[in-house]
């Protein structure tokens, strides 16, 4: 049974020689230590490990969401490589540009949501999550699309790494996918909603390395919210949902059923209560 976002998450500790895959079983006071080959497992071994856990909820005949980043995409190699040995039938919704291209080179079945505009099961990753699996998510650019595909499903799980995990969501700065037009405007305006809902910060464009505007793939652009600390993220983004110019926040509030969170102890689950 998983455990609640008010108690302890349950602990599923990797069986030794399995290489990455999750076995379920007790809670344990004192978690056994992850070693693969006598050697502590590395953050992607883990990130794996979470991955392969959430697998476990896919079945045939379903219908799912793939979500963008970098466990995301551990998710979806798996997806393909357990499609090909058990011979699953599913089609799936990509999230961005760049999970369709991973997709379609691994022979997943993909559709549209103006196709297929209910799924069973949404998968994804999370930039934040506290422990009543509210989310920041977007540093991918991906957010729009991740949540318009994750609330066209019945049941969305996040995947993730334990550094992941925060008491309170706002230390990754919060992306805010603005139109480019009038974006001085739309800035000013986010700024007054964001220090009416209780935080302040400084908006600063997102930019590549090489000094160039990110563009999403709906072909807008980024403001990053650098506020350190929300308060209440509820609010907030109730908050967000009113101002003109903002396309999408990165706040994805109530939306998620259930975390996988890779740790050096195992993959703990939390569940939204």
């Amino acid at each position: 049974m998983d455990a609640g976002v008010n108690s302890p998450g349950l602990i599923l500790p990797l069986a030794l020689g399995f290489f990455g895959r999750v076995r379920h079983g007790e809670e344990r006071k004192h978690a056994l230590s992850l070693l693969v080959m006598g050697s502590p497992m590395s953050m992607d071994e883990l990130k794996k490990a979470a991955a392969a856990e959430a697998l476990t909820l896919v079945e045939s005949g379903m219908r799912l969401g793939l979500g963008t980043g970098s466990t995301a995409k551990i998710f979806v190699d798996l997806l393909a490589e357990r499609m090909k040995r058990e011979g699953l039938k599913l089609i799936a919704v990509p999230t961005s540009e760049a999970t369709r291209q991973q997709a379609e080179a691994l022979g997943i079945p993909l559709t549209t949501l103006d196709e297929t505009p209910e799924l069973d099961l949404a998968i994804d990753g999370a930039d934040e999550l506290d422990a009543d699996l509210n989310l920041i998510k977007g540093g991918g650019a991906a957010h729009l699309r991740e949540k318009i595909v994750e609330l066209s499903a019945k049941r969305f799980v996040v995947i993730a790494d334990e550094t992941k995990e925060v008491k309170t969501l706002g230390k990754f700065p919060l992306p805010l996918e603005v139109v480019p037009f009038g974006l001085e405007a739309t800035k000013a305006r986010l700024t007054r909603a964001i220090e009416s809902a209780g935080s302040v910060g400084e908006l600063r464009l997102r930019l590549k390395a090489d000094g160039s505007i990110v563009k999403t793939d709906g072909g807008n652009i980024i403001l990053d919210a650098h506020l350190g600390v929300i308060k209440n993220p509820a609010h907030l983004a109730e908050t967000l949902d009113h101002v003109t110019g903002l396309v999408e926040h990165g706040l994805f509030i109530g939306m998620a059923e259930r975390a996988y969170l890779a740790t050096r102890e195992g993959v703990r689950v939390n569940k939204r209560a």
